[in-house]
């Protein structure tokens, strides 16, 4: 009998020494935002923090499925786990559960959970660095941890409340900025990432990821990440452009291009696909006039201007073209 009761202690020792030691997982201390536009049905991710290239860790999503945010001493096994027990049907509530019933570290954790139809589950363990804790309401949770100040998580909702107005990628991209201009990471700023994912899952799901993207390492990654969302929206215009010159639309093309460059006036890539089409619609004149401009700043653009007509993407006479070369 004595035996037995020494026996139980030592379990009883080991569980309660599993559930509060420190787990062994890869850091991700940092702030994030799990979110759903009502208007689009668009799920996205984003977050930041003082640590290197954090979206390959915390950030997941499956079109047609939901988000997942894990983060703190983060268990990856949380985010492809996560949206597979909401593939199988689970609510966000009942895949968190899931999770945490048999995670050891789950003192440790912080992690959000948000599906289709804008229901969220989020989890901050008693053991996350403080400062740390979250908020969550229909379509959104914020959540954060080792953060300066308690001020945080506060201005990260009422930010996401406030924006309503805008496309999800730049309200999120607010929400980080308002987690910053609050005090943000306790240790500062270095990685941050954007995944913005479809409402529903489509018969190409190369396309499911509207928006991935990240900055790495950087002093300043949420002002990297507001240029990056800039300059995707210019060239989602560049692309509809490129669609219109398959159909022979040139019309819609030059419309596409010139939005394109009223959103990034110094990029020469959309200057040049400009003049490329003024030149495939017989306005020869202004398109050499473009084209001057670019090959004073960059000679390599003469040159591939020479090689175009193979490719079919230049349909000139000799003449013509010597008129755009020279």
């Amino acid at each position: 009998m004595r035996y037995l009761i020494i026996l139980i202690a030592i379990v009883f020792a080991g569980t309660a020494f599993s559930q509060t030691s420190r787990p062994t997982d890869p850091l991700a201390h940092t702030f994030s935002i799990v979110a759903r536009d009502p208007a689009t049905g668009e799920m996205a991710v984003a977050v930041q923090s003082h640590w290197f290239s954090v979206g390959s860790s915390v950030s997941w999503g499956e079109a047609g499925v939901g988000v997942v945010a894990t983060q703190s001493f983060m268990n990856k096994s949380f985010g492809m786990r996560g949206l597979e027990l909401l593939r199988q049907g689970k609510s966000p509530e009942q895949a968190l559960e899931i999770l945490l019933r048999d995670d050891e570290g789950r003192d440790f954790r912080q992690v959000a959970i948000l599906d289709t139809r804008g229901r969220v589950a989020t989890h901050t363990g008693s053991k996350c660095i403080d400062v740390a804790g979250h908020a969550n309401g229909e379509n959104f949770s914020v959540q954060a941890n080792m953060l300066l100040n308690d001020q945080v998580v506060p201005a990260m909702e009422k930010a996401w409340k406030e924006k309503s107005a805008l496309p999800l990628a730049e309200r999120m991209v607010e929400v980080l900025k308002a987690a910053q201009d609050a005090g943000g990471d306790i240790r500062g700023k270095q990685s941050a990432a954007l995944l913005v994912i479809a409402p529903e899952a489509s018969k190409t799901p190369w396309n499911d990821r509207l928006i991935d993207l990240r900055v790495e390492d950087s002093r300043e990654p949420i002002e990297e990440m507001a240029r990056l969302v800039t300059v995707y929206r210019s060239f989602e215009h560049m692309n509809k452009g490129d669609y219109y010159i398959e159909v022979n639309d040139m019309a819609g093309a030059l419309r596409e291009y010139n939005k394109a460059m009223q959103i990034l006036p110094d990029n020469l890539e959309m200057q040049y696909w400009t003049a490329i089409t003024l030149a495939n619609n017989k306005d020869i004149a202004k398109a050499s006039a473009m084209l001057q401009k670019i090959y004073k700043k960059d000679s390599h653009w003469r040159e591939l201007t020479t090689r175009l007509p193979k490719a079919g993407m230049l349909t000139v006479s000799e003449k013509e073209l010597k008129e755009l070369t020279r």
